[in-house]
């Protein structure tokens, strides 16, 4: 076994500090910032690109969407089909309802193999359900292949983006981490690597070639799974997922739920609207489609692992649900402000970002802490709606999900401060006698007022930021009664009324 692959304490998806917390941290870390800073400016600019050429994009985005509705409302069905349809072409398919489940099998099957080592396609949903130290813990190594999620692992962190999960990090980093930890878990670097894209890329490409070589068990998630032919498809930059989910005897897919389209002419769509939301190409340069197993060609043995952990308690949510339209594009995180401020560690979760902000909490509920505080990770500016390629209307989802997170802190915690508060101002506000006095009372302390620089408490969550707000010499209520009493004066002749 190998030792010190996995996160370094305190460097976790659960277990992290709310998001404000988190997010504190985080920025105070230029170096971060500028690594964000640089990466997501050029992503963006790069979509922005290839969107354009497409005078029909609007059509495709709803296109799209209608396409996950409809699937989504008769779930149910289609889930049955697709199962049917990859049994009879050779597949096993497994049904997990929560994370414990789907690792469970998937222990199970590289156990019956007798292997200690598989290799894995980037996989969100592997890593949603910690996949990875679930077959550590059973004496198995799991090596990921595609380069980002490489250098995440062997530098020991956790991936804070969908398409680039090591974009925190330059590439000087990335030739320290291959340097360093390399040779202690398989062919090391190079002894004169340098910081070259190229270079670091043929590290990883000699240092991997080996594992693929010689697994026979690999793992894999999946883009898209066509109901109407069993069918799983992955697309990619690299190809290393394409040697992942050829040449190893079993391959064990991982797949949620609401990766289901109903139909293989539904791919359409969705290979124009990801490949150019995601890496602003106009198609995927790997494409790798596989229907159960196909006698000397590719795995022999195929098992997938149908996937809810939460997905049905989101698609319960009549606002929410359109969150599992999300293709995983990472478009949303690429021209979030929030995001390229804090990066995807802040969030604490395989799913930062906007998308993340609604959909952990869709998943989980809010009643933990964590997932209570992501839905407020947002300035509701409304650049990630208009960015998604499926239309999902994130802030929308993100105002309900507030809501809820207030309503399941009211029924569970007693009075705070901030409730107290909020009750105190709509005493004042429901009356006008009561908000005229404390209009008054402002104003004549108003010279003490504007000399705060802080406030104790939850009020200091504004003066820490923010100046306090000057208070007017004069209320509105009485300009307005001022202005009135002189509209009518000079609108009576010689003073007579």
């Amino acid at each position: 076994m190998t030792v010190g692959l996995q996160p370094q304490p305190g460097v976790k998806f659960l277990g992290m500090p709310p998001f404000p917390e988190a997010a504190r941290t985080a920025l105070g870390d230029e170096q971060l910032r500028r690594n964000l800073g640089h990466a997501t400016s050029t992503i963006r600019t790069k979509r922005l690109n290839a969107v354009s050429e497409l005078a029909d994009w609007e059509e495709l985005r709803i296109s799209g969407a209608s396409i996950k509705d409809h699937t989504l409302a008769h779930l149910d069905d289609y889930l049955e089909q697709f199962a049917a349809a990859a049994t009879a072409a050779g597949a096993t398919v497994h049904w997990a309802a929560d994370a414990e489940e789907a690792c469970a099998i998937g222990v199970a099957i590289a156990r019956q193999h007798q292997v200690d080592e598989v290799v894995k396609v980037k996989s969100m949903a592997t890593q949603e359900i910690e996949l990875n130290e679930a077959l550590e813990a059973a004496g198995i190594d799991a090596w990921e292949t595609d380069l980002a999620e490489l250098i995440v692992q062997l530098g020991g962190d956790t991936p804070s983006h969908f398409l680039v999960p090591a974009i925190h990090r330059n590439r000087h980093e990335i030739a320290e981490i291959f340097t360093r930890r390399m040779g202690e878990v398989g062919r090391a670097a190079p002894d004169d690597l340098t910081a070259d894209p190229a270079r670091l890329a043929e590290a990883a490409r000699l240092h991997l070639r080996e594992k693929f070589l010689r697994a026979k068990v690999a793992f894999s998630g999946a883009n898209f799974a066509v109901a109407e032919t069993g069918t799983l498809v992955v697309v990619e930059s690299e190809g290393n997922g394409r040697m992942c989910l050829t040449l190893p005897e079993v391959l064990v897919s991982v797949v949620g739920i609401e990766k289901i389209v109903p139909r293989f002419e539904d791919l359409e769509v969705f290979m124009q609207l990801l490949p150019r939301s995601s890496t602003a190409e106009r198609m995927n340069p790997y494409t790798t489609m596989w229907t159960g197993v196909t006698p000397g060609d590719g795995p022999q043995e195929v098992h997938i692992i149908l996937l809810d952990n939460g997905r049905t308690r989101a698609l319960a949510d009549r606002v929410g649900r359109q969150a599992l339209r999300c293709i995983r594009c990472s478009a949303c995180l690429n021209v979030c402000p929030v995001y390229e401020r804090v990066g995807g560690h802040a969030y604490g979760s395989v799913y930062p970002g906007p998308i993340g902000a609604i959909l952990n909490p869709l998943l989980h509920g809010v009643a933990d802490e964590h997932d209570a505080a992501l839905p407020f990770a947002s300035s509701l500016c409304g650049a990630c709606y208009e960015a998604c390629p499926v239309a999902i209307d994130i802030p929308t989802v993100l105002i309900d999900q507030r809501a809820e997170a207030v309503r399941e802190k009211a029924s569970h915690v007693g009075p705070d401060p901030e409730r107290v508060a909020m009750k105190a101002a709509a005493w004042v506000l429901d009356s006008p006698k009561r908000l005229r006095f404390a209009e008054r009372i402002a104003i004549r302390l108003r010279g003490l007022i504007a000399r705060i620089r802080w406030l104790p408490g939850m009020p200091g969550g504004w003066t820490r930021s923010r100046a306090v707000p000057p208070i007017p010499e004069q209320s509105f209520r009485d300009w307005w009664a001022q202005r009135a009493s002189a509209e009518r004066e000079r609108e009576e002749p010689d003073g007579q009324p």
